[in-house]
């Protein structure tokens, strides 16, 4: 049995990841704005069009080897058999490199079809040959990250990921300043080869770390039937979804072509998913680290029997995502034009920004549930709830996007993501044997909702932000949401 006092090492765990994520997010968003700026609305649509097919392609090679590797590790380490990790890992390695090399050598081969046909722009040739170059370091690089991650090995992690990013950074920076120039198609293999060669400089410092390590190694197990058992059905939930949404992303600006606009169809889809997603999911990366841990977390209390941990790590973590996500969801609505104005100097991404923080909460509380229900070992029905909303999503994006332009994409993103969050969550609760708290999910949504209200009536971004603030901590704390057990817990978390 785990003992509860084991929150800990998590909580602080987590302080770190949050710390790294935020740093790593600001920088990444800051980033963002400078990619926007230098080639534009219709550029950084291009962009995302060679983005999704290489998402595509990375997430075939890493053929569910990231989770799978952090799943297994966690697991021998909660069954106290540390020595059978380097004979997973090895296993996951030589699996990692056998998907992620037979996915390299076929981008390469169709770059040339897939950049006229799937794109329509023959000039990304170059950044899909460069993205093939590179895919079996990226997909190692997953490998690895699974487990150090699993491994408790936070602190290093985070060093290394500051390296990469700052690395992948100034790689793509020298590229497009001396040599794309406003070529789209080389700006595009640019920010590749920036992303490829901090990549490989992650590999080389986790492969290091690990071999001076000295681990103990025990006699070789059988790892094959358990790796595929579990990396298989996420590499198809993974695969399945990746694949629609790629569909989506090179379908979208064509069938946008069909909607009487003024504005080109690339600039808006580059508007939504280039300016405005990275801000609306900019504050999440909080709830990415606690959903980084709470996988191999989850995974050593459920090898290790612990129901009742497992009880009090969803429930927790389900209302402190909701609680987050209302927030955020009152700070991006109310102050969407002038961030948008700040970051972008467009007032159609605030626009866009305001519709879409209403589904904060949502998206935010899915992040959680998703990576629970991986921990709990649920990988498989999940993929049946991938096709299901997937498939749904190309559906409404092909009927919608000519008649309503790209109010047509939000009606589709928010019923496709309500879905598969239902499914989820349904799927998480009856695992974990939890129950969902509806008066108090109730209230919180409620108070939030009144923040809003009150807020929107006041003048200045400050202000604003400080009304919404004040009422929606005032209405938490009269509505008994927060209550002194809550603020004892917190305390008890930051005291030894």
């Amino acid at each position: 049995m785990i003992a509860l006092p084991k929150k800990l090492p998590m909580f602080y765990n987590a302080l770190l990841l949050t710390a790294v994520n935020l740093a790593l997010r600001l920088v990444s968003t800051s980033f963002q704005v400078f990619i926007s700026g230098r080639l534009g609305a219709s550029g950084v649509g291009l962009l995302q069009l060679v983005l999704s097919v290489g998402s595509l392609a990375m997430t075939a090679g890493m053929a569910g080897i990231r989770t799978a590797t952090m799943y297994l590790t966690a697991e021998e380490l909660g069954k106290k058999r540390p020595q059978n990790v380097t004979w997973v890992l090895r296993g996951c390695l030589l699996y990692s490199l056998i998907c992620s090399g037979a996915l390299s050598l076929g981008l390469q081969l169709a770059a040339p079809w897939i950049a006229e046909v799937w794109i329509g722009e023959p000039a990304t040739v170059g950044a899909l040959r460069t993205f093939a170059v590179f895919l079996p370091v990226v997909c190692l690089c997953g490998c690895m990250t699974g487990y150090f991650t699993a491994a408790n090995r936070i602190g290093t992690l985070a060093a290394v990921e500051i390296g990469e990013q700052l690395c992948s950074m100034g790689v793509t920076v020298g590229a497009l300043t001396l040599w794309a120039g406003d070529d789209p198609g080389k700006s595009c293999q640019a920010v590749v080869l920036g992303s490829g060669v901090g990549a490989c400089l992650t590999v080389i410092c986790l492969l290091i770390l690990r071999h001076r390590e000295k681990a103990p190694r025990g006699k070789r197990i059988p790892v094959a039937a358990r790796l595929v058992d579990t990396a298989v059905p996420l590499a198809l939930a993974d695969d399945l979804k990746i694949g629609i949404n790629t569909a989506e992303n090179l379908m979208v600006p064509r069938r946008l072509a069909l909607y009487p606009s003024l504005i080109p169809p690339l600039a808006a889809f580059g508007t939504v998913c280039g300016m405005v997603f990275p801000v609306l999911m900019f504050p999440a990366a909080i709830l990415f680290a606690l959903a980084e841990l709470l996988i191999p977390e989850l995974a050593r209390c459920a090898a290790a029997g612990s129901q009742q941990r497992i009880r009090y790590l969803t429930g927790r973590s389900l209302r402190i995502a909701l609680l987050y996500g209302c927030l955020c969801f009152g700070i991006l609505h109310l102050l969407a034009g002038d961030l948008c104005s700040a970051l972008y100097g467009s007032t159609e991404a605030g626009q866009h920004l305001a519709l879409y923080a209403w589904l904060a909460p949502m998206l935010y509380c899915d992040a959680i549930t998703d990576a629970m229900t991986k921990g709990l070992g649920q990988q498989k029905i999940c993929v049946r709830y991938n096709i299901l909303t997937s498939a749904l999503d190309v559906v409404l994006l092909y009927l919608l996007l000519p008649r309503f332009g790209m109010t047509g994409y939000f009606v589709s993103f928010l019923i496709t993501h309500l879905l598969n969050f239902i499914l989820s969550l349904r799927l998480l609760l009856k695992t974990a044997d939890i129950r969902l708290p509806l008066r108090e999910s109730g209230l919180t949504l409620a108070a939030a909702l009144c923040a809003v209200a009150a807020a929107a009536m006041v003048t200045g971004w400050l202000w604003r932000l400080g009304a919404f603030l004040a009422v929606f901590g005032s209405l938490l704390t009269l509505l008994g949401v927060i209550s002194r057990d809550d603020l004892s817990w917190l305390r008890g978390l930051v005291k030894k």
